[in-house]
């Protein structure tokens, strides 16, 4: 499948998946995760980027994000993946990356994907089998959307608070919206826009999106490739 150009567009919220190297777990201890999650807090804050959702797991990390600036996300992750590669190699006597290559990510529509985004990435440690209720994982933002925690990391986006007036009606709310397991098949597409780096949204908000970029943003048409060729991707896993 061709490999999109990454497309990193201010006040839209992006996907972002960081992957483990082959075989190196990038967190291996309670410690591992709280030393990301400082770093996560301030460097988001810095670049100006607010995280609405994340999850992080022993090989990968997802987070769900709207940049400032255009140039706010990459920032972030470079200025996050360095520190914390240093604090990691400091603590386990190791030298070089930790990273497979770079950051994944792509632009999805708020209003038709960003709840099923933010409940798919919070239900990854019960699709791991790490546990078997995403609400006992501690190292996810979902006891944050349920009133279960306060967590300074994450920014409620507009999809979140339009879920209800008070606090507690947008916790049960979000509640019975994450023990859905899929909503009209937008998990599948989510999924295809990480992989791919296409953005993930209705006809019209691609529209929208093209000429806010100044580029075309729709699937090629199958037949003869270009003259120019494409990269290809050899695909991921499934998580």
């Amino acid at each position: 499948m061709a490999r999109f150009a990454r497309l990193s567009v201010a006040g839209q919220p992006h996907h972002i998946a960081l992957r483990g190297a082959d075989g190196v777990l990038v967190f291996r201890a309670p410690d591992d995760y709280r030393c990301f999650l400082r770093c996560l807090r301030d460097v988001a804050a810095r670049r100006r980027v607010a995280i609405h959702a994340y999850v992080l797991m022993p090989d990968h990390v997802h987070l769900l994000a709207t940049p400032a600036t255009p140039a706010a996300i990459g920032q972030m992750i470079q200025s996050l993946g360095r520190r914390y590669v240093r604090w990691f190699n400091a603590r386990y006597a190791r030298s070089g990356t930790i990273w497979n290559g770079r950051y994944r990510s792509s632009v999805i529509e708020a209003e038709q994907y960003l709840l099923a985004c933010s409940r798919y990435i919070e239900a990854n440690p019960v699709r791991a089998d790490l546990v078997s209720d995403a609400s006992s994982y501690p190292w996810s933002s979902l006891r944050h959307h349920l009133g279960l925690a306060v967590d300074p990391i994450v920014t409620d986006h507009a999809s979140f608070w339009a879920l209800g007036n008070t606090p507690f009606e947008r916790q049960s709310a979000y509640r019975d919206f994450a023990g859905v397991l899929d909503v009209a098949g937008k998990v599948d597409r989510l999924r295809s826009g990480i992989r791919t780096g296409r953005p993930v949204g209705s006809p019209g908000f691609l529209r929208e999106l093209a000429e806010i970029c100044k580029r075309p943003l729709s699937r090629r048409s199958r037949g003869r490739p270009s003259f120019r060729g494409e990269d290809t991707e050899e695909g991921s896993r499934r998580s």
